[in-house]
């Protein structure tokens, strides 16, 4: 999960903890944490306005192959943009980088609008809660704020009865310049803050699945399980689709005018 731009490529840098601890071994240890773009952005910095933005001023806003060229929105199709970044992980402060997952695990991607509000710790801890599920399908889950690793530090370390997160299974990644939620598309400019984006992102690094849902929407994690099991059974079955609401187990269909038939006649 090469990709055809439809908006410039910011870039930024992210300074790491100069005693940044040890990272776990799928996270890359750099001392210092980049975006691999190639323009400016400024950083803003959050305010009571932005979180009341947040939770009452809702934006509006013949065989398979997984890699097309699309041009412009959307980013299924397309290689997904790299970064390199600060993230919280068992505590610590550790540096995450997208690329480093190329040939190795799938990854789901979920950025969210800020700590300390109300809908996001249910998805946050809801995934992983989970996590063991996407763990034995090889794939690695990422959350993505533009809140400092600061902050995912201080929620991790509430109580989930006091709206806090508790230990994570998975980092959560700093976007504090809004470069990752930018290059991503899901950057609402005049708050600074993302929507509830979510990417399914393969082996090969290359986007093969995103839902965004406005602000005060969470999202299923039964279903992005269910889109990433169907995504791996089409990877592995290149000359099989699989139909609405497929689960492991049922049947999937030829696309074949012909061999469909087969699945029409058996549901």
């Amino acid at each position: 999960m090469a990709m055809a731009s439809s908006t410039a490529s910011p870039a930024a840098v992210l300074s790491s903890s100069p005693n940044t601890p040890k990272s776990p071994s799928f996270i890359s240890n750099k001392s210092q944490s980049s975006l691999s773009f190639t323009s400016s952005s400024s950083v803003a910095f959050q305010s009571k306005s932005l979180r009341s933005a947040v939770n009452f001023r809702p934006t509006a806003s013949r065989k398979n192959s997984f890699l097309v060229k699309a041009s412009g929105l959307p980013l299924v199709g397309n290689k997904a943009p790299d970064f390199e970044a600060e993230a919280v992980f068992d505590q610590e402060f550790i540096n995450v980088k997208l690329s480093d997952y190329i040939g190795k695990k799938y990854v789901i991607l979920f950025f969210y609008p800020l700590d300390f509000t109300f809908v996001c710790p249910t998805e946050i801890t809801a995934f992983s809660d989970r996590y063991a599920e996407f763990e034995k399908i090889n794939t690695e889950v990422l959350g993505v704020s533009v809140d400092s690793v600061f902050s995912h530090l201080a929620w991790v370390q509430t109580d989930r009865k006091s709206g806090g997160l508790g230990d994570l299974n998975y980092p959560l990644v700093s976007d504090v310049t809004k470069t990752i939620s930018k290059a991503f598309n899901v950057l609402i400019e005049d708050q600074g803050i993302a929507l509830r984006g979510l990417f399914i992102i393969d082996k090969e690094g290359v986007i093969q699945h995103s839902t965004i849902n406005n602000l005060a929407i969470g999202r299923s994690v039964d279903e992005t399980l269910r889109t990433l099991q169907a995504l791996q059974f089409v990877q592995d079955n290149p000359d099989e689709v699989c139909p609405a609401g497929w689960k492991p187990g049922e049947k999937s269909m030829k696309p074949d005018p012909k061999l469909s038939k087969e699945y029409f006649a058996a549901v």
